[in-house]
């Protein structure tokens, strides 16, 4: 009796499921073709991101290494061009490939590119606060005081790998501008973080102990 009991229960729920499937079979249709249109599409977007990648690299590797006083226009469009693909990593490259080689001379148009890499591309946390402070010492020479502080402000007011340099600029700066108490503030920050760059700590300390002695 209860082996018949058994049986009809397993029917039950067989029948049940069944007609759950043929019910609601165009819907379950519909979500296994989504998941599948989902599943290509991933695949797809991330293989173009490799591609991707991997175009942009041998475009950066091949432009830098063919790059001669003679190509130097040629070099410096396809730097451009990468620069404006917003890429991580080749995109600053590209931008300091530029700048070490003096390949643009517009300063305005320089400080757009460092702008597009810092608003608009997708860089690590530490790349990007590297970006702010290149940008920083690109515009060190020219840059008026307020100017230079409202660049560096995001490196001073955090606690980046790049916050003692950032403080060093500032100190040199207003050295340079022979503005020495000013300048002393700056070095004494960056003798009192906890964990500074030991290079920028020790010239900051020589400058202190040599030029900024009371």
């Amino acid at each position: 009796m209860e082996e018949d009991i058994s049986i009809i229960n397993s029917n039950t729920r067989n029948e049940k499921v069944r007609n759950f499937f043929v019910k609601n079979k165009n819907k379950i249709i519909s979500t296994i073709v989504v998941l599948v249109i989902i599943l290509i599409g991933a695949y797809s977007f991330d293989s173009y991101k490799t591609n991707k990648k991997k175009e942009i690299s041998n475009k950066f590797n091949s432009t830098t290494l063919a790059y001669s006083e003679k190509t130097k226009d040629l070099t410096t469009q396809k730097l451009v061009e990468i620069i404006n693909d917003q890429d991580p990593t080749y995109s600053p490259l590209s931008l300091y490939f530029i700048i070490d080689n003096k390949l643009i001379s517009n300063q305005s148009e320089i400080n757009s590119y460092f702008d597009m890499l810092i608003e608009k591309t997708s860089l690590d946390k530490e790349i990007k606060n590297l970006v702010i402070y290149k940008k920083a010492l690109f515009n060190a020479d020219e840059a008026q005081e307020s100017d230079l502080l409202n660049m560096l402000n995001p490196l001073i007011n955090s606690k980046s790998v790049w916050k003692s340099h950032a403080l060093y600029l500032m100190a040199e700066y207003f050295y340079s501008k022979d503005q020495k108490q000013k300048s002393k503030e700056f070095f004494n920050q960056i003798v009192s973080l906890e964990n500074p760059n030991s290079d920028i700590r020790l010239q900051a300390e020589k400058r202190l102990n040599r030029d900024l002695s009371d």
